[in-house]
């Protein structure tokens, strides 16, 4: 897997961006973000009962993140018509504000993430900084749901460029050395 300090690759994915007709799907590419941070989710696959749980919490957040000039892009393994037919069938998913990628294999394996026994996407978040540079991963087991408080404190404590302790929060100092 990618991991800190390494450049996130380049990629161009098919997204499912809404439930209009005509309007469900659109490519989306690093291009689309040049000069953001990026928050990129990758979660197991559709049509389970923990990942809807963390698109939905993600997708309460969109302000928040926006507000830190970052973009958040999730998605599984799967692709755009199968991410379409979840968001038509699970209401929590029906009006999500953030696109959900088809994480191709050329992308899975170039991030890494398959899952060595499951053949699914990993339950993994890369903070991406505006420059393409991985800054943050973390990955969970396929049986645990990540804590998207934790990632906009991590994408906080990045931004700041300065060292911040255990459990720093935004607005509290960070460690000044002399």
């Amino acid at each position: 897997m990618l991991t800190v300090g390494d450049k996130f690759p380049e990629f161009k994915v098919t997204a499912n961006v809404g439930r209009e007709k005509g309007k469900e799907f659109k490519d989306v590419t690093n291009k689309d973000f040049a000069g953001k941070w990026l928050v990129f989710y990758a979660y197991p696959k559709d049509f389970t009962f923990i990942c809807p749980t963390e698109i939905v919490e993600f997708g309460r957040h969109t302000n928040d993140f926006a507000d830190r000039d970052a973009v958040v892009l999730g998605g599984s393994t799967d692709n755009e018509f199968s991410h379409l037919a979840w968001r038509n069938a699970h209401p929590d998913l029906a009006d999500m504000p953030t696109p959900l990628v088809h994480i191709n294999p050329k992308l899975a394996n170039e991030l890494g993430i398959v899952h060595k026994e499951g053949g699914v996407a990993l339950r993994v978040t890369f903070v991406v900084d505006p420059d393409g540079i991985i800054r943050s991963v973390s990955a969970y087991d396929l049986s645990v749901g990540r804590n998207v408080g934790e990632v906009l404190r991590t994408l906080d404590a990045l931004q700041t460029d300065e060292l911040c302790p255990c459990n720093w929060q935004k607005g509290e100092d960070t460690i000044k050395v002399a």
